[in-house]
């Protein structure tokens, strides 16, 4: 589906009258960055004049009113371009809060209360699925164990899967050297696109589970996982405990989701991620309904534009897994209110990463569903593509077991801030990136 791909992203910088600034970005793929950053200023502006720990005080009031605005809430409302805006701005105003109080973002939210969290929180329109007081009471109901899960976390890490192996258009030779990699570094999880072709599907599939499913291939002093553990149980995972997720970026209709996907049985995928259009909600209970006797589950949520989308989806029992995306619902104050309704659906939640900056974002997403909210690590993983990191302060690593390690640095905020001589050299169309492609006759149209 996406083609002609330039990873993008529309950066802001909230400026206060101290030192202090605010970071935040939005994951594009290219042209759509101009858009982006044009409502990205009108909705910034909404903040001018504001007083920041009158903003920080009632987070959720704050995201009320970044998106109250009748004027460019009438271009969404809360769906689109103008939404995507939005989390740019709402993630900026979090980061600016969590480095106010010198903690990592994750670290900001796992020490407020319950009352604090339900707070910081956006209701409108999901009460017919959560309440405050449901949400309320799953958070008191986790909220004696936090600090041991904290502390299990950092020792462990948090479980992650790698996408890098399996995309389209790489030679056999290229999937098996990164697939190789992998599975060197930990990794158990691993997922690749699917959707051009059936049989070159198959045929790559067979190559990646016959590489995963390898025991002489797994790392020095690993041992093949249990299958039938409950971390692994329904995931049809291998003989090593190696699990395939496959993804098809929305490129089928209902019937030819579910007659494609049949087709890919051999190769024992947990799930099928986004089948179909992203807000077809009957779309996706259906294909799931039809998959499930064959043991494939559904996945959904890179581009479910609001708690709406994801309300519905729990509601028709249309998901197996949720699948967040940091930036393309507006901000975290809307990202809580999913991991909450999730919780009390009982989906797990694998976030959707690999853009510029996504993976830094989301590593505090998934902290704060396991710390405070869902209480359990055991079926998630995150989604880990290693590229672009470079070019932030605060770059995500990876320990060498496959999970992410927990973001410390009480100076991050929300790790998203870039290196100046990123922005300088990258920034569209005065950097001198582009100056020079310019000069070469390179610059893409």
């Amino acid at each position: 589906m996406n083609t002609d791909c330039d990873y993008s992203s529309a950066y802001v910088s909230l400026c206060t009258n101290t030192d202090l600034v605010g970071h935040g970005m939005t994951f594009t793929i290219g042209r759509g960055n101009d858009i982006v950053c044009m409502a990205i200023k009108e909705v910034a502006a909404r903040l001018v004049g504001k007083d920041t720990e009158e903003l920080f005080a009632d987070m959720g009031k704050t995201w009320d009113w970044l998106v109250a605005d009748p004027q460019l809430r009438w271009i969404g409302p809360e769906k689109g371009v103008i939404h995507i805006a939005t989390g740019a701005v709402n993630n900026a105003v979090w980061d600016l809060f969590a480095r106010t109080r010198q903690k990592p973002l994750w670290k900001l939210i796992v020490d407020m209360s319950p009352e604090e969290i339900v707070r910081s929180t956006t209701f409108r329109y999901i009460t017919d699925a959560l309440t405050p007081a449901e949400a309320l009471d799953i958070l008191k109901s986790n909220d004696s164990g936090k600090k041991e899960r904290e502390q299990t976390v950092k020792q462990v890490g948090y479980p992650a899967y790698v996408t890098s192996a399996g995309w389209l258009g790489y030679s056999d030779e290229k999937i098996a050297t990164l697939t190789k990699e992998a599975i060197s570094h930990g990794f158990n999880h691993f997922k690749m696109k699917v959707g051009a072709d059936q049989a070159d599907d198959l045929r790559r599939g067979r190559l990646i589970r016959s590489l995963i499913d390898d025991p002489s291939l797994l790392p020095s002093g690993t041992k093949a996982r249990d299958p039938n553990s409950a971390e692994l149980k329904g995931k049809n995972a291998g003989p090593t405990g190696a699990v395939l997720m496959i993804d098809a970026n929305q490129v089928w209709d209902v019937e030819e989701a579910v007659e494609y996907v049949r087709g890919l049985q051999e190769i024992k995928p947990w799930f099928i991620e986004e089948p179909t259009a992203p807000d077809d909600i009957f779309g996706h209970a259906n294909i799931r309904r039809y998959l499930a006797p064959y043991g494939i589950g559904v996945a959904t949520g890179e581009h479910a534009h609001n708690r709406i989308v994801f309300k519905q989806l729990f509601q028709a029992e249309a998901i197996d897994v949720c699948q967040i995306d940091s930036c393309r619902l507006a901000g975290v104050s809307e990202v809580l209110s999913v991991l909450l309704m999730a919780k009390k659906y009982g989906v797990p939640v694998c976030p959707h990463a690999g853009g510029v900056g996504l993976c830094e974002y989301v590593i505090h997403l998934s902290l704060i569903d396991y710390i405070a909210i869902s209480g359990s690590m055991e079926r998630n993983v995150l989604e880990y593509v290693d590229h672009l990191h470079e070019h932030f302060l605060y770059p995500c690593s990876i320990n060498d077991k496959g999970r992410y390690n927990v973001p410390t640095n009480p100076l991050e905020g929300y790790s998203i801030e870039m290196h100046k001589s990123s922005i300088a050299e990258f920034s569209w169309p005065a950097g001198s990136y582009w100056m020079s492609a310019k000069e070469k006759g390179q610059v893409p149209q």
